[in-house]
């Protein structure tokens, strides 16, 4: 009987509690027979008797009285003190244990703790999986920690711990006040799967989350592991499809330099893509369409739009997550185009991230160190955002980004919050000047010189935002 580990076979959708959003949902998909690797939870109760019976859960309380969140420096230093108190406590044996005789089941033939012969030691992703996250209400994207390429018995139990701590990173620790949750009574699972050593990856949205169409999938494509795609280092390719038909109506082909591999040390590098690859369709047709399909039952499923994390080995195609589209708005429909009298005014173009228009002054970030500058109602420009840029973003009235896609951070993250967003413009941090007044109307993707006087049949029809708001 095993007391800290939960198989997917044994998990599902109303498995929170124990397994996190992530889990329970990877589970569900198990046990649909979706092409999920296989892998186990590390239950969030293991978690909580770990800070309980080693005293943690005390000294966290004490880090955490009176924190003001607010104030960026301290936060930081707070959430570091706390993660470093956690790893500086070492697993229970007993604990350990039951950890490692689960990995080292997923690299044997048998399934059976008590028939086990140690199998090969294989590589799988530790991930963070959180009880109050994927939520229908908030997906708290990228507050914990992700570890990929992950083989030996040590590291695993390692990359368990370290996930652990990361419930207390500075981002999560803002995130919990402004959604007013407890912080201790929020636990963490950590969910060890087999890993899919990508050739492809992306992510799928069985709506238009920038349009809010409700009839198209939409998925972007890199080349290697998702985790660049998140981060917006690489501007993915967008395939646009109907959902009924599956049929293909659009794709965006996006210059693609890099890439993220495993090497033959099992290290994770990133790898330059060759110069005819880089401005072509990484993935075919038939797995555009398969993937949709997929999506698309995910969709009927769960009964809502789904954001859809997904993989391609040797050609197959894996789900790796799913998780509700908290930010869908049934029956908005945005399909602005600007008019010639406005065209002379344009600076930027990019793709709409988060939808609405707002006017303000122009902040640019070039790193962590710069954050504090964004006062309320500053228009944040920057490369790409960070979840340690979470409380900037927040103060934000408008995001404008050189890079990323419709699934990147600040895409994710600016949908939550209702804030305009414009992502993948290339040049925003060269073109746009520090104190500069802009108009970004995310809405048609474009940014403008000076304030532009919104038309009053437009204001009806798209989401006008005058200050930043928190969707939580």
């Amino acid at each position: 009987m095993n007391k800290y580990i939960a198989w997917f076979k044994d998990l599902h959708r109303n498995s929170l509690a124990v397994a996190g959003g992530k889990g329970a949902n990877l589970g569900e998909m198990f046990n649909l027979h979706l092409p999920v690797p296989e892998g186990f939870a590390v239950t969030a109760q293991t978690y909580q008797e770990f800070i309980e019976i080693t005293g943690l859960k005390k000294k966290i309380e004490l880090l955490l009285q009176g924190l003001n969140v607010e104030d960026n420096e301290n936060l930081q230093r707070i959430a570091e003190q706390i993660q470093q108190t956690i790893m500086a406590v070492p697993m229970p044996e007993h604990m350990a244990e039951e950890i490692t005789t689960a990995y080292s089941l997923l690299g044997s033939s048998t399934k059976s703790a008590a028939d086990l012969v140690r199998g090969k030691e294989v590589f799988v992703a530790v991930r963070s999986s959180a009880t109050a996250e994927d939520l229908p209400s908030a997906s708290f994207a990228g507050q914990q920690a992700t570890f990929l390429n992950i083989k030996g018995e040590q590291k695993v139990v390692e990359a368990v711990r370290a996930c652990w701590a990361s419930l207390f990173t500075a981002r999560a620790i803002y995130y919990r006040e402004k959604n007013k949750f407890s912080h201790l009574k929020v636990l963490i699972s950590a969910i060890v799967q087999r890993m899919v050593n990508s050739e492809m990856s992306g992510i799928m949205f069985t709506i238009n989350p920038a349009t809010n169409n409700a009839n198209e999938i939409v998925i972007e494509s890199i080349y290697g592991l998702g985790e660049m795609i998140v981060g917006g280092e690489v501007n993915p390719n967008t395939s646009l499809v109907d959902k009924e038909t599956r049929e293909i109506k659009k794709v965006e082909i996006r210059k693609q330099d890099l890439g993220l591999f495993r090497n033959e040390l099992g290290m994770n590098e990133k790898r330059k893509i060759p110069e005819d690859h880089q401005k072509r369709q990484n993935i075919t047709d038939k797995q555009v369409q398969e993937l949709a399909r997929l999506g698309a039952k995910l969709e009927t499923h769960y009964n809502g739009p789904q954001d859809v994390e997904w993989a391609i080995e040797k050609g197959i195609v894996y789900i790796v997550q799913t998780r509700a589209v908290t930010t869908f708005k049934a029956g908005v429909h945005n399909t602005e185009k600007e008019t010639d009298q406005e065209e002379e005014k344009i600076i930027l173009k990019g793709e709409t991230a988060s939808a609405g228009v707002y006017s303000g002054t122009v902040k640019i970030v070039h790193d962590p160190s710069e954050l504090n500058k964004i006062e309320k109602g500053d228009i944040l420009v920057t490369a790409m955002t960070t979840p340690d840029m979470v409380p900037a973003m927040q103060r934000a009235g408008a995001i404008v980004t050189n890079e990323g896609g419709l699934t990147c951070h600040a895409a994710i993250v600016s949908r939550e919050m209702g804030t305009p967003c414009i992502v993948g413009t290339e040049h925003a941090t060269e073109k746009l000047q520090e104190g500069q007044v802009i108009t970004v109307h995310a809405t048609r993707g474009i940014v403008y010189e000076g304030r532009i006087e919104i038309k009053k049949e437009e204001k009806n029809k798209i989401q006008t935002i005058q200050s930043p708001s928190y969707a939580g």
